[in-house]
């Protein structure tokens, strides 16, 4: 039994001083992650640490180094896949790097709500701030308040910036919709996000572009809502529009819901209409048919966001982070147009 166990008492520096027979500072040196030690000293003290399991306490390491170890996160739209996916990743790589976060949640997205979020997570001393809210508003909200700590920001659809983190959604629709073309249909119609997210808008952008590179006019809209419901609906509408045969739906939930109400409409999938969604979410390979969608790496935008951030708080000058990028995951939900009987 250490001396430590014996005396009832966790482990302090002085004790892994005293194991790897070296100064209390270099101890110090090695756990803050600062220079001045030899490789050698270095080994012994981790070594000491591991062997007396000694952890930092937070508020002497909050002391050494001017800094709470912890960062905010101000969401809005976790109920959707990719925003809860990459607040997951923050968490995992904040835990792993002996960050705390600080989670808070807009019911509203407008300059006040933002402001009082902000002001919340910075009366909590955070070191950096991360907006996890990828609709219009919160961006122009941002533009109002002032943040006196480092920020990083999730923006679908947008171009690299030190100060945000992105994924190249504007690509993953284009790859949807092209891989629908490629399949012979004429055209394909599209259902939306709602108004007003960033992602509906990329979304949009991208099923255009691929629309307009081989020559064809995009057709209308139909918007939905992010649910299977909404989904359900804009397929009722499609469903009666001569001639549909492939559809492209902004999220997996929509594209469930948009095969169950083409389905009950007398409609085949994907005998008679291809249907392709967005996001990969978990299950989308168990649908009937498994859904053709497109993959993003969720987990990986928070990971990106959390290593931004910790970047600015060190006081660097982050290149601007590549957009994550997406992959197309063909499955049995869309097929060759059949040919028409003569």
């Amino acid at each position: 039994m250490s001396p430590t166990a014996r005396e009832g008492r966790g482990p302090r520096m002085i004790d892994v001083a005293r194991l790897a027979g070296v100064s209390h500072q270099s101890v110090s040196r090695v756990v803050n992650g600062s220079g001045g030690v030899s490789p050698e000293i270095r080994e012994r003290v981790e070594r000491a640490v591991a062997q007396l399991r000694y952890r930092r306490h937070p508020a002497a390491r909050a002391l050494a180094t001017n800094r709470t170890f912890s960062i905010g996160v101000v969401s809005f739209g976790l109920a959707q896949y990719g925003p809860s996916e990459a607040l997951a990743g923050i968490a995992r790589e904040a835990q792993e790097a002996g960050y705390s976060t600080s989670l808070t949640s807009l019911l509203d997205v407008d300059v006040e709500s933002m402001a009082e979020a902000v002001g919340h997570l910075i009366d909590d001393s955070v070191d950096g701030i991360i907006v996890l809210a990828p609709v219009d508003a919160a961006l122009t909200a941002m533009e109002g308040v002032d943040v006196d700590v480092p920020l990083v920001l999730f923006y679908p659809g947008a171009h690299a910036h030190e100060q945000r983190v992105v994924t190249d959604e504007v690509r993953g629709a284009e790859l949807a919709t092209a891989h629908l073309l490629d399949l012979g249909h004429p055209t394909v119609h599209h259902i939306s996000g709602p108004e007003g997210w960033l992602g509906t808008s990329a979304r949009i952008a991208g099923w255009r572009l691929a629309l307009q590179a081989r020559g064809i006019e995009p057709p209308a809209t139909v918007e939905g809502d992010w649910t299977a419901a909404g989904g359900a609906g804009c397929a009722e509408q499609l469903s009666v529009v001569p001639d549909v045969s492939a559809v492209f739906a902004a999220n997996d939930q929509m594209a469930l819901g948009a095969m169950k109400a083409f389905n009950a409409a007398g409609l085949s999938v994907p005998d008679d209409i291809s249907v392709v969604g967005f996001d990969d979410i978990p299950g989308s390979e168990y649908f009937r048919p498994p859904l053709t969608t497109v993959r993003f790496d969720f987990a990986e935008v928070g990971r990106r966001a959390a290593h931004h951030i910790f970047e600015l708080i060190a006081g660097a000058r982050p290149d601007p982070a590549r957009p994550v990028v997406p992959d197309l995951i063909v499955r049995d939900s869309a097929r060759h147009r059949p040919l028409a009987v003569i």
